[in-house]
């Protein structure tokens, strides 16, 4: 055999022993790579994999966990009206606070850039985002409160309109029983015959709040005019007791500023407003033969503001505390995506004549849009398992109408009838709703990596 021979039958046998080193190599490195993930793998297995798997099979059984249902809990699910308010109230959520806090964030993001004391801004707008669910749902009920001294929404609410709007003289006022005066709809009343010149008429009223009083003179009976229905307003009550009903005494109080109408046929055909004596005067010639009229502006309530949390309003109220927590977030995240846009582009498009707004919707947005919709799908997905905001704010009258599926998920569960059957099959769906946008989301993250 030559030496050729020999050298090649050397290196072929090298080659052999060479490749299987490297491929113990390999295994080793792969069943070390097991050993180092199986904790992980475990932990995975224990906290996500199981409770979906019972999650699943849960579903299929009846609320005792004995009787196999089928599907039957899944159609119960959409045929309870409690459900379907919760099933529209996500789909409310998923389209509206998403989108606005990411709106919200783009806008503060690119209006901070050219300020001094953005950083500032940015910090008092972001600090929200400390605050725990919790916390946040204890703040907003209070500011959505009912009451405008606890409530701030309602304070500058009842501010604002108190501003434009005269608030009524004698709130809550009403006349005295067997005073001539009939309830004639929507909180005015009406004297049950019609009045004549020369007999002064009494219009006596009670119930009127005491502050309402303050700085008040005392009632003088009206005095017959020529040409001219008179009459007097006041306070049918004494203090302390000894009065006479239906007859002015001497410390009984005027009501002044009140309107009077006087009402012929359905229609006002003449007013006046009552002294600080609580007398008026009407002209003949339009008010003799009609009925005096107290208008229910007259008795109003106070204005108290907007009922936030009531049944119509709960959801969109809700979804305001929110947007405050999560827009910082937003534009945080916005923030730093504008921080890589070449600013060449943008000078260029304004040497080249391109408005600010131009600039923003033409080249900011467009090369924005990957951070856009990183933050739009990570709200989508921490909406749609939206519970402790909903829970906390949305009071014990309004719970059905701010409901949820993630409250509804607990409250079938856990609250007074425990249907763990219908709880599971709920959690089962709103996993099959996050997983298409969780697929998005993936494929996303695949095409920044190919990049």
């Amino acid at each position: 055999m030559s030496d050729v021979q020999v050298s090649g039958a050397g290196e072929r046998r090298r080659r052999r022993a060479g490749g299987g080193g490297r491929g113990r190599v390999r295994g080793a490195r792969r069943w070390l790579a097991v050993v180092f993930l199986l904790p992980a793998l475990v932990l995975l297995g224990a906290l996500v994999g199981y409770p979906i798997v019972f999650s699943v099979v849960r579903s299929l059984f009846d609320a005792s966990g004995d009787g196999f249902v089928g599907l039957d809990n899944y159609g119960a699910m959409f045929s309870d009206e409690g459900i379907r308010t919760a099933l529209r109230n996500n789909v409310v959520w998923v389209v509206v606070a998403p989108t606005v806090s990411t709106a919200l964030g783009l806008v503060f993001a690119v209006l901070t850039e050219r300020i001094r004391w953005g950083t500032a801004f940015k910090l008092v707008v972001f600090m929200p985002m400390a605050i725990s669910m919790l916390a946040a749902g204890i703040i907003f009920r209070l500011v959505y409160d009912q009451a405008p001294e606890r409530g701030v929404a309602n304070a500058v609410w009842v501010g604002v309109h108190d501003t434009f709007a005269d608030p009524a003289p004698f709130p809550g006022a009403k006349p005295r029983p067997r005073a001539g005066l009939k309830p004639s709809g929507g909180g005015a009343f009406t004297t049950g015959s019609a009045v004549r010149a020369g007999a002064p008429v009494l219009l006596p009223l009670v119930a009127v709040q005491p502050d309402d009083l303050r700085g008040a003179r005392a009632a003088a009976v009206a005095q017959p005019q020529p040409g001219k229905v008179t009459g007097t307003a006041w306070l049918d009550f004494t203090r302390g007791g000894g009065g006479r009903p239906n007859v002015i005494d001497g410390n009984e109080k005027a009501l002044a500023g009140l309107r009077v109408e006087a009402v012929r046929g359905g229609r006002v055909v003449a007013s006046a407003t009552t002294a600080a004596d609580g007398s008026f005067a009407l002209p003949a010639g339009q008010a003799d033969g009609a009925r005096l009229r107290l208008p229910a502006a007259d008795f109003a309530e106070a204005y108290r503001g907007v009922d936030w949390l009531g049944p119509a309003l709960v959801t969109p109220a809700i979804i305001g505390s929110y947007v405050w927590m999560w827009a910082g977030f937003a534009m945080v995240l916005i923030a730093a995506g504008l921080a890589g846009v070449p600013r060449e582009l943008l000078e260029a498009a304004r040497v080249d004549g391109a408005g600010e707004w131009q600039v923003f919707r033409r080249i900011t947005v467009p090369l924005l849009a990957p951070v856009l919709v990183v933050v739009l799908v990570t709200l989508m997905i921490n909406v749609l398992k939206i519970f402790d905001l909903v829970y906390i704010i949305a009071p014990g009258s309004s719970i059905r109408s701010a409901n949820v599926l993630a409250l509804q998920l607990f409250q079938s569960s856990f609250g007074t009838d425990v249907d763990e059957g219908l709880g599971s099959a709920i959690a089962v769906f709103l996993l099959l709703l996050v997983l298409p946008v969780m697929y998005v989301n993936l494929r996303r993250l695949r095409k920044e990596r190919r990049r």
